[in-house]
């Protein structure tokens, strides 16, 4: 998480000064943010912006469940195949359960928030050497090969593209 601290203020530059749709849509994501935010805010929202930045969407990786029953719960988390889930437990209390589920079996609950989630994803992934989802390629890419600088002799060229912007 400390390359992800160290790059978040160089990360949240390049999304404020990104135009077009693209500018759009991140900044529906930066808006959300609190005038005066915490660290895991701030990392929430650096995190969805990179995704969205690569082309991927938060959808894929994060599925939040608000007010839902129990059983239907169970059922969608049972057909997923790599997910970070929210389950809301108790909406006037805001209590919140956040954990990863691997082919259909949480594999990590009570993990407090979404950033741990991601860290403990890739740590997971690695260590049991899985596969990252084709539609979370790049998002996967630049955990392990911008923040964990694991391997990042070979990257792919948006990611690439990222990195030099990060270190330029």
């Amino acid at each position: 998480m400390s390359k992800l601290d160290e790059y978040s203020p160089r990360l949240l530059n390049l999304f404020h000064s990104k135009g077009g749709t693209m500018g759009l849509r991140l900044q529906t994501i930066l808006l959300k943010a609190p005038s005066n935010p915490n660290i895991n805010i701030t990392r929430d929202i650096v995190i969805r912006c990179l995704m969205l930045y690569l082309g991927e969407s938060a959808d894929q990786l994060f599925k939040e469940y608000d007010d839902a029953d129990e059983d239907s719960v169970a059922q969608d988390l049972a057909v997923q195949r790599m997910k970070i889930y929210s389950i809301q437990t108790n909406l006037s209390e805001g209590t919140e359960d956040i954990g990863i589920v691997i082919d259909g079996t949480k594999v990590l609950t009570a993990l407090g928030n979404f950033p741990r989630a991601c860290a403990m994803l890739v740590g997971v992934t690695y260590a049991v050497n899985l596969s990252y989802p084709k539609e979370l390629r790049y998002t996967f890419e630049a955990f392990q090969k911008l923040f964990l600088e694991l391997d990042c002799s070979k990257l792919s060229p948006k990611v690439n593209s990222l990195k030099s912007k990060l270190l330029a």
